[in-house]
């Protein structure tokens, strides 16, 4: 039988996932039937049904036309909801051209627990705008909220302020630094129970004129995201598409109990430091249904660097990735570089990645001190295509000031301190990685502290004959490459089970320096 699991409910929307094994899309088309009415087809796992009244009781099943076979049954209640407030009765104007961030903001402000802010179709042309817990924020279908281009109509997050908690301290954060940042378009400090949903479109309204220029060069403040979460808890992000982000799209810190779901996020491919979605330091956090077509990483899972770690460890744990679309980009999923704080327990299945940089990612250096933990990371039912390199883990990743200094790029052991990273169990099976272009994987843990064990179980690599060199990491005195085998270097145990690797140019597998190797 067809099995439906339930992902979120809000007042006016249900997310379903379809139980199976496929990657992201359905196997086929199925029919949608609400309330016992066709509700039109379903092709992706993952599906958000809108426009829903509050407080109403939904039956909701898909059907198989061709062999009539029926998914299970589910009823589901809708939250209910205390209030409407549509922001034109704020007075938006929503043309683009008059600025509507007061009108916004009072309708935030006025919005009972419980309520629902509408934005019916226009574009809202805004500044920074600030979440209050208990809201639900929807932008209907052709809404758009706009980002003004003036940096200086932005207001400025400092990096810390004077708190007795060090946790309500950080605020502002760049780069797993806290650094002041100019607030981003939609910004969420120490609220809960906040969704954002809809069929809208939040356009961060960047471009190389604007926040692109010179984007490694601080001006007034560092370059601010299109939503900013820092410690908050329960918050759902669903349906919409978010787009043109000055820098990182979605940025949760210090925050617990999210979901994404169904987003559609696009920045261009050449847009610097546009990354999809950054947990850093978060906890229990959902990732589904979502596509990403992005200037940078288009997941990457962070905690930090070493002076937040060391007044604030709080690592990154308890991440489901599940049937997300990764086009583009220079990693799929990516963990680091800062993850000062440890990064663990990150489960990735059914995705399907395309034209990626790197597929499953993994960057750390020394200098991201003992804490730096990543452990427990699994990645299984996974189809890459035309991916450069599908598998990397670099312990020598040059970033930062200091990233091509000898202290980063020493392949010699250098002693064991508290600057030391660790890299603990990775598990990756059942991929499928067609037209690979630079190399079938590229691992390089720590001499003194090698990766402890990576399993691969059921991975195909067929490397496409047109390809073209390219590096398959970014760190110091490497050389291009082009249809090589796994290079696999400073692992203690290592594991490969059915790994087949087809049109190398090289030998299939380079192992140096395996403590415990066991091929089958």
């Amino acid at each position: 039988m067809l099995k439906l699991n339930l992902i979120s409910v809000s007042s006016r929307t249900i997310s379903i996932e379809v139980e199976n094994d496929e990657c992201y899309y359905t196997d086929r088309e199925y029919v949608l039937y609400i309330n016992s009415l066709n509700a039109g087809s379903i092709k992706t796992n993952v599906f958000t049904i809108k426009n829903l009244d509050p407080d109403e009781e939904y039956s909701i099943l898909i059907k198989d036309e061709e062999t009539k076979e029926l998914s299970d049954e589910l009823a589901i209640r809708t939250k209910p909801e205390t209030a409407y407030i549509n922001v034109r009765d704020f007075g938006a104007k929503g043309d683009g051209k008059n600025l509507d961030t007061l009108s916004i903001q009072a309708a935030i402000m006025a919005c009972p627990d419980g309520g629902r802010i509408y934005f019916p179709e226009g574009k809202y042309l805004t500044c920074p705008l600030f979440l209050k817990s208990n809201m639900t924020l929807e932008l209907g279908k052709g809404a758009v909220l706009l980002g003004a281009k003036e940096r200086e109509m932005y207001p400025i997050l400092p990096g810390e302020i004077d708190c007795k908690k060090i946790e309500d301290s950080y605020l502002g954060s760049w780069e797993g630094e806290a650094k002041e940042i100019f607030a981003s378009l939609i910004t969420g400090i120490d609220v809960e129970n906040v969704n954002i949903i809809g069929e809208g479109t939040i356009d961060g309204n960047s471009s190389f004129d604007t926040w692109w220029h010179d984007a490694k060069v601080k001006r007034i403040a560092w370059r601010p995201r299109t939503i900013f979460l820092n410690k908050c808890k329960n918050v759902l992000i669903e349906g919409i598409t978010i787009k043109n982000s000055p820098s990182w799209t979605i940025h949760p810190l210090l925050s617990q109990n999210l979901k994404f779901i169904n987003l559609n996020i696009e920045n261009p491919k050449d847009a610097p430091n546009t990354d999809g979605l950054d947990p850093e330091s978060c906890k229990d956090v959902v990732i589904l249904g979502t596509r990403f077509s992005v200037g940078d990483d288009c997941i990457a899972i962070k905690s930090g660097k070493l002076a937040i770690s060391r007044k604030l460890p709080v690592p990154s744990e308890n991440l489901y990735i599940r049937n997300c679309l990764m086009e583009y980009g220079h990693g799929a999923v990516v963990i680091g570089s800062e993850m000062s704080g440890g990064v663990k327990n990150v489960h990735v299945d059914r995705c399907v990645f395309r034209k990626t940089d790197r597929g499953i990612r993994i960057k750390t250096r020394r200098g991201r001190g003992s804490t730096g933990i990543i452990d427990e990371i699994h990645a299984s039912n996974i189809k890459m295509d035309k991916v450069l390199t599908p598998f990397t883990i670099n312990s020598f990743y040059f970033c930062d000031a200091d990233g091509k200094t000898e202290y980063v790029w020493n392949k010699e052991k250098l002693p064991v301190d508290d600057r030391t990273p660790y890299i603990g169990n990775i598990y990756l099976k059942d991929i499928t990685c067609n037209d690979t272009q630079v190399a079938a994987g590229y691992m390089y843990g720590l001499p003194e502290r090698k990766i402890e064990k990576v399993t691969m179980e059921n991975i195909y690599i067929k490397f496409d004959l047109n390809a073209k060199p390219d590096y398959p990491e970014m760190l110091s005195f490497v050389d291009e490459m082009c249809r090589n085998g796994f290079y696999l270097n400073n692992i203690k145990k290592l594991k490969l089970k059915n790994v087949i690797v087809e049109n190398a140019s090289t030998e299939p597998f380079i192992l140096l320096n395996i403590d415990d190797e066991k091929i089958e």
